[in-house]
């Protein structure tokens, strides 16, 4: 299957990065390089592209759709990218881009195990290494399967999923993406199930999870921070509400000044904010964008400039 990538929020995240020819730009998320593509197509041999991605199949497709521009396709999580870039004589980046979650390929291919729509081998893996959703659903307590749920998925029934789960797998191995779905499904009344299939939420939770998606995240982002010269700009697109809070809360502690109380009539911390935001709220696509790509509804851009 050709790795499809469609880049959400395109022109936006190009301009709030603010590309300069002779720039030096790293993508957390290479993909597909929809996103890295744009970028390098702006630079001049004096810029540089570094696009990173844990996904072997995207970094052979990244390597060959950049073939020929300025950029360096990177094997690694965007959380390595400080260690990566020091090592490779890169001392400081004009601007970062993360763009989060799974891809429109892990998706669309069954034989990754992310989707509930087509019975495949439960993996879920992004970098195709490590523990997969099936060595998670098959070994872990159901009282981490029920927090995995419930805090990643947000699924009111996590404690009753989590249960089937155990059930099931006592009498079986849970193998496949259609045997997981189907235990989810009965621990759900009918009547929500109707409502809202709880499989997108549970088998988001699940690859959350098995990705460690969040702590990356918060590494990824100190990473890339401590890598933008001043002036230098990080765009970071979300897809869902509990990676966007990780965003927010991040952006907002580096854009703090005085924390002295506020009965002091004069500050003594002496703390300055390390960085300003660029948008105050964050950018959606247009009306227009969600049509052409339904994947992209959910998106939202946040920007931060760093300052000193």
């Amino acid at each position: 299957m050709e790795f499809v990538h469609v880049p959400v929020l395109l022109q936006e995240v190009l301009q709030y990065l603010e590309i300069r020819p002779d720039g030096i730009y790293a993508d957390g998320t290479a993909g597909g390089a929809g996103h890295s593509l744009a970028i390098a197509k702006q630079l001049t041999p004096s810029g540089h592209l570094y696009a990173f991605d844990r996904d072997p199949d995207a970094v052979v497709t990244a390597t060959e759709r950049l073939a020929g521009y300025p950029a360096t396709v990177i094997h690694a999580n965007y959380d390595e990218m400080e260690h990566v870039l020091k090592e490779k004589g890169v001392p400081e980046l004009d601007g970062v881009l993360m763009d989060l979650g799974v891809s429109s390929h892990q998706l669309d291919e069954a034989s990754r195990g992310f989707s509930f729509h087509t019975d495949a081998p439960l993996d879920m893996r992004m970098s195709q290494t490590g523990m997969t959703a099936a060595d998670l659903v098959n070994t872990a307590e159901e009282s981490e399967l029920s927090r995995i749920l419930f805090t990643y998925g947000e699924e009111r029934f996590a404690r009753n999923i989590a249960r089937k789960i155990v059930a099931a797998r006592e009498i079986t191995p849970i193998r496949t993406t259609k045997e997981l779905a189907e235990i989810i499904l009965s621990g759900v009344p009918a009547q929500q199930r109707r409502a809202k299939n709880p499989c997108r939420q549970c088998f988001q939770a699940i690859r959350i999870a098995v990705n460690g998606e969040f702590e990356h995240l918060e590494a990824g982002l100190k990473a890339a921070f401590s890598m933008l010269k001043p002036g230098g700009r990080l765009a970071v697109i979300t897809f869902h509400s509990l990676e966007d809070r990780i965003v927010k809360q991040q952006f907002a502690q580096w854009c703090r000044g005085c924390i002295c109380p506020p009965d002091f009539p004069v500050c003594v911390c002496g703390r300055t904010p390390e960085a300003k935001l660029v948008v105050k709220k964050p950018v959606i696509p247009t009306p227009e964008e969600q049509e052409r790509n339904s994947r992209s509804r959910s998106a939202k851009l946040r920007v931060i400039e760093r300052s000193r």
